[in-house]
């Protein structure tokens, strides 16, 4: 070895490892890699801590909470949905375990068994998208829900993360059951159906509770994609819809949720047609609008929960006595208005029909189309009743024992003053009220029952005076007017000739009353409310007895008498024992008729309006007639509606406990021979007569008659100056015109031709 120092090298360190040089330099060590991923994990988890502890689970968005509220008819039978989202939310015990398994088999196999989130199917679904194999979510059911019920359907990373961070937290705060259900409850099934239930209805008819099967496979099969295998909407669907069904079916199979020997037999269950809208047209709207009402107004529901959505409201209404109140309308009065003529314009008509035993309205007329005539005739209040008023006074005479005058009992054979215009009279004084009959008609003395019979004003005005208007009202009130009525307070008689404004529901109410020999149970318009399968309660109904059941009983023997020979005649067309009343509002802007069988109390109205200003129009010449009064549409409408109403049941009469002096017939009227023209008639003054009681008018104090009531006289020949052709278009103002009015009419049309 040399000694020169020049000649050594260092011994190299054992340790030491040769520099990296290069482009070896940019490779990282093991340790460089290491760090990086124990880095990207650090980040990953301190990412999904944070996520976790920052993001909330939200509130129910608006549109998944929506729903519409469900209207039955009685028979359970669908009536109408009002609400913006078809909606109706059901318990998950509602499902078939056959639908939900249907759903699984669909959409998430492994869902009681798996984790709220699949990463592995996120990443395969998002490379499947970048890769343009077609965008697939990689959704589990629950981060489809909450997709549905608390985030959007924006394809958004930030509202994927907040899905994914939620998804979890729900998982660990409900049960699978809890979000299996609000899944099936707010998913979209196409057909604008939101939820089992309303996908149930618009592709089956059914509820969801009644799903097969194989049903519930088709429908599982839509939530992938609704517009791609609704065959009915898209026919050229068909052949995809089923490789989806049968994928559904083959998935039950395997997770042994369906047998072979089932599957085998299985066959597609064709859906049904698309159905339109369930809109608020037609009658739909008024039934919907009317039941709102009834429910806030009982304090079942306030407008606020109700709004909220989600009931299901069985109705007490009919289905066949609901469309046969509309046909009886369409037939007996719209087919025959000509929109050519501008009255025809103003004609509405509202009816509304009540089995007096239970209260039930089972049918309700509220016009010809809500989308069209929104105001609902049936329940509004600003039309007077007109004649139809006058059995309240009656029974309110015999309730309350009333007597004339004279002091005579009033009874269906008590003979009043029948003379137009007769003052009336208080305690034997003079009211300053003194009616004109219709046409200006006097019947001198004239029974109870006749009166009723042709409406006479003069009779009714002084027996409202007889009983004490305060008693009338509290009849009234109790009969089911409610006591805040528009001019039910009107003073002195003038409450008898019908200025109070009660609607056609309200009046039909009293005329049950009547049928049911004067126990009065309020009407309703629900039979049952539910949501979410659990019922709410209903507020009792108690009968009570408003009035004793010889008033009730003897008011109807009265108004049987109208129907038989009155003015109510064309109500016989039902075919079965009836009683009833017409009335005619002032100046003929309503034409009302009110009636009852023993099984069925109905009232029908044609009301007059502008349909630009909403004021209340007469209806002088409408439908072709001179004028619209009781007797003729709303009596001809009320007999084909009770007939149709009744079909197939039997006929039964009046079980009637009457009064003393009731069961008796009335005096027959003496006929008199009429006089020539030129010579002396009963007299017809227009002036007020002298004050008078219950018997004919007299110059001093008033006698009982002592002569049978004479009957009216007319020439028989025509006058000597020849009519002219100006006959009045508009008719006397008054409470019941329109007979008189018709009768006048043709008396002038007769004159007018010569003898």
């Amino acid at each position: 070895m040399s000694d020169d120092p020049e000649d050594r090298t260092p011994a190299r360190d054992s340790t030491s490892r040769p520099r990296r040089t290069g482009w070896r330099r940019a490779i990282p060590t093991w340790r460089m890699a290491l760090a990086a991923v124990v880095l990207f994990l650090l980040v990953i988890v301190g990412g999904l801590a944070a996520g976790y502890l920052l993001v909330d689970i939200p509130p129910a968005n608006s549109a998944a909470k929506a729903q519409s509220n469900v209207y039955l008819y009685s028979d359970g039978s669908f009536l109408a949905r009002d609400g913006d989202v078809n909606r109706e939310n059901v318990r998950l015990g509602q499902i078939p375990r056959s639908t939900q398994q249907a759903v699984l088999a669909a959409e998430d196999r492994d869902f009681y068994s798996e984790s709220a989130v699949d990463p592995a199917a996120m990443v395969r679904a998002a490379w499947n998208t970048v890769t343009g194999k077609g965008k697939q979510s990689g959704s589990t059911i629950t981060q489809q829900y909450v997709k549905n019920y608390y985030l959007g359907q924006e394809q958004t990373l930030t509202r994927k993360a907040k899905e994914f961070f939620i998804a979890i937290k729900l998982d660990r705060e409900e049960t699978k059951d809890e979000i299996l259900e609000g899944y099936l409850n707010s998913s979209y099934y196409g057909r604008n159906a939101y939820g089992i239930q309303a996908a149930a209805q618009a592709y089956y008819g059914k509820n969801s509770e009644q799903l097969t099967t194989a049903e519930g496979a088709y429908l599982a099969t839509l939530l992938n994609a609704p517009s791609a295998y609704d065959i009915t909407a898209h026919p050229e669907n068909k052949r995809r819809a089923l490789s989806r069904w049968n994928y559904v079916l083959d998935g039950m199979v395997k997770k042994k949720w369906l047998s072979h020997a089932e599957r085998d037999a299985m066959k597609f269950p064709e859906p049904g047609p698309v159905k339109a809208s369930a809109g608020l047209s037609g009658q739909r709207g008024y039934i919907v609008e009317a039941v709102k009402d009834y429910l806030t107004g009982n304090k079942i529901l306030d407008e606020d929960t109700l709004r909220a959505g989600g009931y299901r409201i069985t109705t007490t209404l009919s289905k066949t006595r609901q469309n046969a109140f509309v046909d009886a309308v369409d037939n007996r009065l719209m087919d025959q208005l000509d929109h050519s003529r501008k009255v025809d314009t103003y004609v509405r008509a509202g009816g509304a029909s009540i089995d007096p035993a239970t209260g039930r309205v089972v049918a309700m007329y509220g016009g010809i189309d809500y989308a069209k005539q929104y105001v609902n005739s049936a329940t509004r209040r600003d039309y007077q009743v007109g004649s139809t008023f006058k059995p309240i006074v009656f029974a309110s005479a015999v309730q309350n024992r009333s007597t004339t005058q004279d002091g005579e009992p009033i009874t269906p054979d008590t003979v009043y003053d029948g003379t137009n215009k007769r003052m009336t009279l208080s305690d034997g004084s003079p009211t300053g009220f003194a009616p004109a009959n219709e046409d200006d008609r006097s019947y001198g003395p004239i029974t109870v029952t006749e009166a009723t019979d042709k409406s006479v004003n003069a009779v009714y005005a002084q027996m409202g005076i007889d009983v004490g208007p305060a008693k009338v009202r509290k009849t009234a009130v109790a009969l089911g007017i409610p006591a805040g009525t528009p001019s039910l307070a009107t003073s002195q008689g003038a409450i008898s000739l019908g200025t109070a404004t009660p609607s056609v529901l309200e009046m039909t109410q009293v005329y049950a009353s009547f049928a049911h020999h004067g126990t009065q149970r309020p009407y309703t318009l629900v039979d049952e409310v539910s949501k979410s399968g659990e019922d709410l309660p209903l507020p009792a109904r108690p009968e009570r007895l408003a009035l004793d059941r010889g008033a009730a009983d003897t008011t109807t023997s009265i108004l049987q008498s109208v129907v038989d020979g009155g003015t109510g005649t064309a109500a016989q067309g039902a075919g079965r024992p009836a009683a009833g009343k017409t009335g005619t509002a002032e100046k003929d802007k309503a034409a009302w008729f009110a009636g009852y069988t023993p099984e069925l109390a109905t009232v029908v109205a044609v009301l007059g309006q502008n349909p630009q200003s909403a004021a209340q129009e007469p209806l002088y010449g409408a439908g072709g007639l001179p004028r619209i009064n009781g007797g003729g549409f709303p009596a001809e409408i009320w007999a084909d509606y009770t007939a149709a109403a009744l079909d197939g049941q039997p006929i039964t009469d009046f079980d009637l406990q009457l009064e003393e002096g009731a069961e008796s017939l009335p005096p027959e009227p003496t006929t008199t021979a009429p006089e020539p023209p030129g010579e002396s008639a009963p007299p017809t003054s227009t002036e007020p007569t002298a004050p008078g009681t219950s018997g004919p008018p007299t110059t001093g104090a008033p006698t009982a008659p002592t002569v049978e009531p004479p009957s009216p006289t007319f020439p028989t020949e025509p006058p000597t100056t020849e009519p002219t052709d100006d006959f009045p278009t508009v008719g006397p103002e008054g409470e019941e015109g329109a007979e008189a009015y018709t009768g006048r009419r043709a008396l002038w049309e007769g004159l007018a031709a010569g003898p």
